[in-house]
């Protein structure tokens, strides 16, 4: 089975990836074209990862590049999008053109090559604030900023293409993974870069909201469990701890598992427009545990605390560390 990852140059693509590599598929890797030849994360993969990769730099919203790069492949995994949400207040039109019309390129690609399986990445962002908690598939969906708008979107043509023309697409919606390689407009990365660079005043946005943070194993896994069961076709599969934790408390345990002492300074251009916060999110994991057999290996507070020994060990090491701009808010 010859699989081909969108957005394998990311955070979560790079991780998958590799993964997939080691439990030996034929992978092909789409990365976003560049000048400088870069493949992103996966320029620091170990090399006989790299031997074993195909790699293809497009950009996923030029139909052409997409049905080239899916050419000859059994199932995408589609994860290629833009996904941080301060920019998405400053440059909404992008996301539209990357999240929806790239996963349509994907789609339209699938339908017309007969590709066996397409896993469609979607967010817990798309739930909005929690109405109801745990947060089940069921949830409303809520668009509180232009990205999760444009990632209902991108959802909902996938849900369209299965309905319409019996395309054969699973959703996975991930719950906030973080690890390793995580960019710094995430909070967890944000907290650790900001002491590992010998802050003692850690700049930060809103600490009462909370979050199901997804250690990065446990979403990869979540990944390959979507891709290999065939119930998963035409659903929509939460991927999360069932763990509900503040980012205030975050923090505190990262200071914990650091071994410091911080004050924390309210940056006001840290926090989300009001309307625009998502104040609660928290999985039901259930349907994962049931259609997948799929159960996360970090859940819990321990869980937790496990996964976030693991990022730290790996942002302080001085060569990872010394990619990251701690004195720069990143949006």
């Amino acid at each position: 089975m010859k699989i081909l990852v969108t957005g394998a140059d990311g955070f979560i693509g790079s991780h998958l990836t590799e993964e997939l590599i080691r439990q030996g598929y034929d992978v092909k890797a789409f990365v976003y074209y560049n000048s400088f030849n870069s493949w992103g994360w996966l320029d620091t993969s170990p090399e006989n990862i790299k031997k074993e990769l195909e790699v293809f730099a497009g950009d996923i919203r030029d139909p052409h590049g997409v049905k080239e790069a899916m050419k000859g492949c059994d199932v995408v995994l589609h994860l290629a999008s833009l996904i941080a949400i301060p920019y998405s207040y400053h440059s909404p039109y992008t996301y539209v053109d990357t999240n929806i019309k790239g996963t349509l390129n994907v789609l339209q690609a699938a339908r017309e090559l007969d590709i066996q399986k397409v896993v469609h990445t979607s967010t817990s962002e798309v739930y909005g604030t929690a109405q109801c908690v745990p947060i089940d598939e069921n949830h409303p969906l809520q668009g509180q900023s232009p990205y999760s708008a444009s990632k209902i979107g991108a959802d909902q043509m996938a849900i369209a293409f299965y309905r319409s023309f019996e395309t054969p697409v699973a959703i996975i919606r991930p719950f906030n993974t973080y690890g390793p390689r995580q960019s710094a407009r995430a909070i967890i990365p944000t907290i650790i870069t900001q002491i590992a660079s010998g802050k003692r005043k850690i700049k930060l946005g809103s600490l009462h909201p909370t979050r199901d943070f997804n250690y990065i194993k446990d979403t990869v896994n979540g990944f390959i469990s979507v891709m290999n069961h065939d119930q998963s076709i035409g659903e929509v599969i939460n991927i999360g701890s069932n763990f509900e934790v503040s980012i205030g408390e975050t923090a505190k345990l990262i200071a914990e598992v650091m071994g410091v002492d911080f004050e924390i300074e309210t940056d006001d251009v840290r926090i989300r427009p009001e309307k625009s916060e998502v104040e609660r999110l928290w999985a039901d994991n259930q349907k994962a545990m049931r259609l997948l057999g799929w159960e996360p290996a970090y859940g819990g507070k321990d869980g937790f605390k496990r996964g976030l020994k693991e990022t730290v060990e790996w942002f302080t090491n001085e060569n990872n560390l010394s990619k990251y701009k701690a004195d720069v808010y990143n949006i």
